[in-house]
């Protein structure tokens, strides 16, 4: 279990220009479930199959407590994303499988809404999530997996900093089938280095 300081405290919320990230709750259900459902077309092709009962009230509150037992053991932070102008839910972002000791990595996995793809708001969400990682929790090394058809994804983690390492052979079951993912990663000395050229 991870003991360090910062997980005996409330869950964070992050803030940027445009973006809010807060912890999921249980009053989010309704805005939660309508814009997974708007946006299933949209997302079923990148994720994990989806249950029948997905989108249900209990399926929800089930992902509420796992989201709170992960934090509270250290392994995984999940934050909703919302754009600040409207207060509306535009999506989600976690840093999940926190490992410590020679490792001090963790996983980044991010899903948006159909409606608000395309806008900029998770590289935004990124730009919050990214600094955290490293400065507030610690860690060393970030890495991201996706599909090497998901265009958008890549452009993302590449304008965010991340290099991709390499090819991830059958690596995640997604939508029902074994699918292989390339490895992108983010080292805290690169992203230091990439902020001060970006001042510079």
């Amino acid at each position: 279990m991870f003991q360090a300081p910062f997980f005996r405290r409330d869950f964070p919320a992050l803030e940027g220009g445009r973006v809010r990230l807060r912890a999921p709750e249980a009053a989010d259900y309704a805005e939660w479930a309508a814009l997974r459902e708007e946006s299933r077309g949209f997302l079923q092709p990148w994720e994990p199959q989806w249950a029948p009962d997905e989108l249900s009230r209990s399926a929800y509150r089930q992902r509420l407590r796992r989201y709170r037992i992960e934090f509270d053991q250290g392994t995984s932070i999940s934050f909703f994303l919302f754009e600040k102008e409207r207060g509306r839910l535009a999506g989600g972002i976690s840093i999940g499988s926190i490992r410590l000791g020679v490792a001090r990595s963790a996983h980044i996995g991010y899903w948006m809404g159909e409606r608000y793809a395309g806008q900029g708001l998770m590289l935004d969400a990124l730009h919050l999530v990214i600094p955290f990682a490293f400065n507030r929790l610690n860690l060393h090394r970030l890495e991201a997996a996706c599909i090497p058809g998901n265009r958008r994804s890549v452009r993302l983690l590449e304008k965010a900093g991340f290099q991709q390492e390499g090819l991830l052979r059958s690596y995640l079951r997604i939508n029902g089938v074994w699918q292989d993912h390339f490895l992108y990663a983010l080292i805290a000395g690169e992203h230091l280095r990439n902020q001060g050229e970006a001042r510079a």
